[in-house]
């Protein structure tokens, strides 16, 4: 996918972050999207599938949607992923709100180039690597970045988001 460019391969290229964008032959019939990539390019790539990140987006009790960040294998917990943000509760957001909201299609939502910056929690797991994958914003594209450059052009806050 030479040349392919997405909102959040241009924020990072604008930002100077070192990156590179990996792609995979995306199986319209999946509905596992992490899974698939952990498939595709964990081997390919020498990393584990815990360097490979999903990005969900969440809706807090105190209003507002955010974004957590956490790898594939990994469950999330809504009530540390609140407690990260500052909000009693968190819910799962609505997929068309979701999709509304990042300007990403379920499966391709990345936490960089949303529309507007989410408040955004990255499982601290990241910061165990010198190297995370996330989407790139579209599926069967995958970007690798270091875990810094992706906490701080998302201004997130780190924290254990997983249950377990």
């Amino acid at each position: 996918m030479a040349g392919a460019s997405t909102p959040a391969i241009r924020a990072l290229t604008q930002a100077k972050a070192p990156h590179h964008v990996h792609s995979y032959p995306h199986d319209p019939r999946s509905d596992s999207y992490g899974a698939e990539a952990v498939a595709a390019l964990a081997e390919q790539l020498g990393v584990v599938a815990e360097q490979i990140f999903k990005t969900l987006v969440v809706e807090l009790s105190t209003g507002g949607l955010a974004v957590a960040v956490l790898p594939v294998p990994r469950t999330l917990s809504l009530k540390a992923a609140a407690a990260a943000l500052g909000a009693p509760k968190a819910a799962m957001a609505d997929k068309a709100k979701a999709e509304r909201t990042t300007g990403y299609v379920l499966g391709g939502i990345s936490p960089l180039g949303q529309k507007r910056l989410l408040p955004t929690v990255v499982d601290d797991s990241a910061l165990d690597w010198d190297r995370m994958l996330c989407s790139a914003g579209k599926r069967g594209l995958e970007i690798e970045v270091a875990p810094a450059d992706l906490i701080r052009l998302t201004q997130a806050v780190t924290a254990p988001i997983t249950q377990g």
